[in-house]
């Protein structure tokens, strides 16, 4: 799916219709010392199995996050996602 880089849609904060940069959302670096992450390490430390059973494949098709930040005020929303296999920022 092709999208433009700027679209012109309503801002919450502006609370008025302004220009928009949309840009991807990217995961971030997970860190090692959260709780949950140091607790799977020390479960599946030893000769233990894997604490939660195994993801079962692919969905053919993920949802895209996307953030809108607005030109005016720099301050950026979010949408909630749609289905797409693969989306294209032009512009």
């Amino acid at each position: 799916m092709k999208m433009p880089r700027r679209i012109r849609t309503h801002c919450p904060f502006c609370n008025s219709h302004e220009e928009h940069e949309i840009e991807k959302v990217r995961k971030g670096k997970a860190s090692e010392m959260k709780w949950g992450q140091r607790q799977f390490r020390r479960v599946t430390s030893g000769y233990r199995g894997y604490p939660r059973p195994l993801p079962v494949g692919d969905k053919p098709t993920k949802k895209v996050d996307l953030r809108y930040r607005c030109t005016e005020c720099n301050k950026s929303h979010t949408r909630e996602g749609f289905r797409t296999s693969r989306l294209e920022l032009e512009g």
